[in-house]
């Protein structure tokens, strides 16, 4: 089995020090469990061994190559498939159900209902939740501006670029008043300055309510500068070849990261890492 590999920098000591991502107090409560896990469809083993403990309010990334079970595993964490496993998983100290009222989960694409408004869109999901109707409609008001959709309110999907279409979706999954969010390669196929704008619309609506969230992603560069810890797993069957903690200062721009020396020292060390975790996965 592939050896686990972590990467951090120590970080500065004094009273002026920022704080620095991935560090946890003592007491950390840990509020996303998921022990030994292993999954197989039909003689196809597709997870093999994953193990992770997430502390309260951190933001975890996962990285890994197609077919490897990231999806799989946030599926498993918001009880959308059932099917037979070895291990457990656990949100909260309960384990995983559908329809989980702490979950609000963001998909890669923006699933917006194309009869409804970008306000209707944006509050849907408060809506099948039962809150009010005008709590809902000035917390979507509220999240639309945050986003940078005030003025669109009246406006259907088929109007809205795609940027724009996932910025509702942004607003809706904040909406939800769910400590646990779970997002499955959000801007995915978005181009890269609209991929930048909505991963800084992400960290700043985060680092305003520090929620648990759990990321999807493909993208090793985007995993670093909006996460506290990435997760790297290796080819099918998935397993977990690198933990790291992203120890850059929060808050934090992503835009201001690209001039950041050690943004980059993070990036070209954990590729080193991915390397060496896949090619012990491939000699297995």
């Amino acid at each position: 089995m592939a050896a686990i590999h972590s990467i951090s920098r120590s970080p500065t000591v004094g009273p002026s020090a920022a704080p620095v991502a991935g560090m946890e107090l003592p007491m950390s409560k840990i509020a996303i469990e998921v022990q030994k896990l292993e999954l197989a469809f039909g003689e196809r083993k597709v997870i093999d061994g994953v193990s992770l403990d997430i502390p309260e309010g951190q933001f975890l990334s996962i990285v890994g190559p197609s077919g490897c079970g990231k999806t799989t595993i946030l599926n498993l964490l918001a009880g959308l498939i059932d099917v037979p496993h070895m291990g457990t998983l656990r949100l909260g100290g309960s384990a995983p159900r559908l329809g989980d009222a702490r979950i609000a989960y963001m998909l890669a694409r923006d699933s917006l209902l194309p009869w409804r408004t970008t306000m209707e869109n944006a509050s849907y999901g408060m809506q099948i939740r039962g809150v009010p109707p005008k709590t809902r409609e000035a917390r979507a008001r509220d999240l639309l501006r945050r986003v940078g959709l005030a003025g669109f309110e009246d406006i259907y999907p088929k109007h809205l670029s795609h940027g724009m279409r996932q910025r509702c979706a942004l607003a809706r999954t904040f909406a939800l008043d769910a400590p646990y969010l779970l997002m499955d390669e959000p801007f995915g196929a978005l181009d890269a300055q609209t991929k930048l704008q909505l991963e800084e619309l992400l960290v700043d609506l985060w680092q305003q309510e520090q929620r648990t969230v759990v990321f999807i992603t493909h993208d090793l560069a985007e995993a670093i500068a909006i996460s506290d810890r990435v997760v790297v797993m290796s080819a099918r069957p998935g397993r977990i070849v690198a933990d790291l903690t992203i120890d850059l200062p929060r808050p934090r721009s992503v835009r201001e990261l690209q001039k950041e020396p050690h943004f980059h020292e993070l990036y070209a060390r954990i590729w080193q890492t991915l390397e060496q975790g896949w090619r012990h996965s491939d000699d297995e």
